[in-house]
């Protein structure tokens, strides 16, 4: 296709309550929006690196004005087939994940709908129906977190994700167990610790937990390897895997057992395909996370929450909990109890509503 049009927007979309982690509390999500035009089609699609590098070395600022002034006069104009196209064509400019994620995602958006075709059917998932998790932020009281976990049981998801940080404690997450015995659980430690914190990983090894997502830092591999080979319980690299490769080398030093992929985190869906491939060879479990984006990448995150392979609930949010009203249209909401629909839509099936996208608007080129 014939990209004639690129435009960028940073947008910061207020939460309705803090979102707290090991590393930063987000009462707003600060991200990137990409529209682009062929002929009289139009392609959405967004990356979330939040408004400071806290968890990349990217930010929400940074991504747009690379976008506006490198790779808008780099793509506009040009004839670009593929996803691997694309991904070649901005291969010469080094890392900046989020930033091509966002004109990646856009242009599979695009792709699919000049055929006229869900996104999620054109990438080759299997069904619509897409599990959802629970995620819950740290919370200030062990009460507050139990009701969350209550409601997320009540609400009819398959598992509960914890936020964890080095003031959380173990007695925390022995709590939750505890009230809790058969929810399937696992905490994310949004690379928050290091080997020191060893004792303190051998205590959360005890409690039944499905994985230990990120306990160690960003760009590591070697030292979860070392940490993996002191626990039964699997680890699940988050932050650590930005490429196809970096995967295949946790894989191959055992240090990570889980993969997650965010479309955002590794350079969009071109590469995230490439890597749901990989794993699924390898016999390795996967599932998608997410960047508690708007609608627009929880939609790309939809579509590839379809694909076989996906071995645990996704990281997608309906209505209502994470926005009072979200940037883009329509919402997503549950179809039956913890499971969510891809659209049959064409492409991811989300577009900005003009006048929130107005309202969030940092910045526009």
């Amino acid at each position: 296709m014939m990209i004639d049009e690129v435009s960028v927007f940073h947008v910061s979309m207020p939460l309705t309550a803090p979102w707290k982690t090991s590393f930063s509390v987000e009462t707003a999500i600060d991200t990137v929006l990409v529209r682009l035009r062929s002929g009289d089609a139009e392609g959405w699609g967004e990356a979330a690196p939040y408004a400071v590098p806290q968890f990349c070395p990217e930010w929400a600022a940074g991504a747009f004005i690379l976008i506006r002034d490198v790779f808008t006069p780099h793509l506009a104009g040009r004839e670009i087939r593929s996803g691997a196209e694309l991904q070649q064509l901005l291969s010469p400019f080094k890392g900046n994940n989020f930033a091509k994620a966002a004109i990646d995602t856009a242009w599979w958006d695009l792709s699919a709908r000049l055929e006229n075709r869900p996104l999620w059917k054109m990438i080759g998932g299997t069904s619509p129906e897409v599990a959802a998790g629970a995620d819950i932020p740290v919370q200030e009281s062990t009460a507050a977190l139990h009701d969350g976990v209550r409601a997320a049981i009540d609400g009819g998801f398959s598992r509960t994700k914890l936020k964890f940080r080095p003031d959380s404690g173990f007695e925390m997450v022995a709590s939750v167990r505890e009230a809790f015995p058969d929810m399937p659980l696992h905490i994310d430690c949004n690379s928050g610790f290091t080997l020191e914190d060893i004792d303190l990983f051998r205590q959360l090894d005890t409690l039944g937990l499905v994985m230990i997502e990120q306990p160690l830092g960003w760009q590591d591999l070697i030292d979860h390897a070392k940490l993996q080979g002191e626990l039964g319980t699997p680890l699940c690299l988050d932050e650590s895997l930005t490429s196809l490769e970096t995967v295949r080398q946790a894989v191959e030093i055992d240090a990570t057992r889980w993969v997650n992929i965010k479309h955002g985190r590794v350079g969009g869906l071109t590469e995230a395909i490439a890597i749901q491939r990989y794993c699924v060879r390898a016999g390795v479990p996967c599932w998608v996370g997410g960047m508690l984006e708007s609608n627009v990448g929880q939609g790309v995150s939809l579509a590839l929450a379809t694909l076989p392979g996906m071995a645990y609930a996704a990281d997608i949010f309906p209505a209502g909990r994470l926005y009072a009203a979200d940037l883009a249209a329509p919402d997503i909401t549950l179809s039956v109890p913890g499971t969510i629909t891809a659209p049959d839509r064409p492409g991811h099936g989300f577009a900005p509503d003009p006048d929130r996208l107005c309202s969030c608007t940092v910045s526009a080129g």
